[in-house]
């Protein structure tokens, strides 16, 4: 396999029953926490005629506390995992950014939030994030793909579990039949 660049992104998600099954998979197969249980808001931006989601472009705005990151991902060629170039900036006045990006033409499409821990094996090169989303509880694995491969089989997965589809599509499959949310929040206004 060809080496990826250095700003790719490689990862899978895995579906969970719980957050409680999520961590003591994890535990039992020696992960600790990096980052503790955190709130993440996002806000994806798009042209208003979807230019970017149909090109599978993401430009994300995440907040989490009183951080925040403009994120740029575009696809690489990928099978079974997914792979996107990401670039990332730190974006210390968020309500700028957003107002920059409205300037330009740009719209919030949609909104996710998550709770999520990052949990990593000490010395391995990738690591493991816990998301409870409100359409579910998801293990994304980050990381080289071999890597992603053993972990997954270590945690009692295989390859037809893998999950490669955004946030975004996934609330599309399971919200309610007949919902008109349009965002994936856990309150909705």
């Amino acid at each position: 396999m060809a080496k990826a660049p250095a700003n790719a992104e490689i990862e899978i998600k895995l579906p969970l029953k719980s957050p409680q099954q999520g961590r003591h998979l994890l535990r039992q197969a020696g992960f600790r926490v990096i980052q503790r249980r955190h709130h993440e808001q996002n806000a994806v931006f798009d042209h208003p005629k979807g230019y970017f989601r149909s090109r599978g472009i993401l430009i994300r705005l995440r907040t989490t506390g009183k951080t925040a990151t403009l994120t740029y991902k575009k696809p690489l060629a990928s099978s079974k995992h997914k792979a996107r170039m990401e670039m990332e900036t730190p974006a210390p006045h968020p309500e700028l950014v957003q107002e920059t990006l409205e300037s330009l033409g740009l719209r919030v499409v949609f909104r996710y939030e998550k709770f999520r821990t990052v949990f990593q094996r000490e010395g391995e090169p990738g690591h493991a994030t816990l998301d409870e989303t409100p359409i579910g509880v998801y293990l994304e694995l980050e990381g080289p793909p071999d890597w992603i491969d053993a972990t997954a089989n270590r945690l009692g997965f295989s390859e037809e579990d893998y999950i490669t589809q955004s946030y975004a599509d996934l609330f599309q499959q399971n919200r309610p039949k007949g919902s008109t949310r349009k965002h994936m929040l856990f309150r909705q206004g």
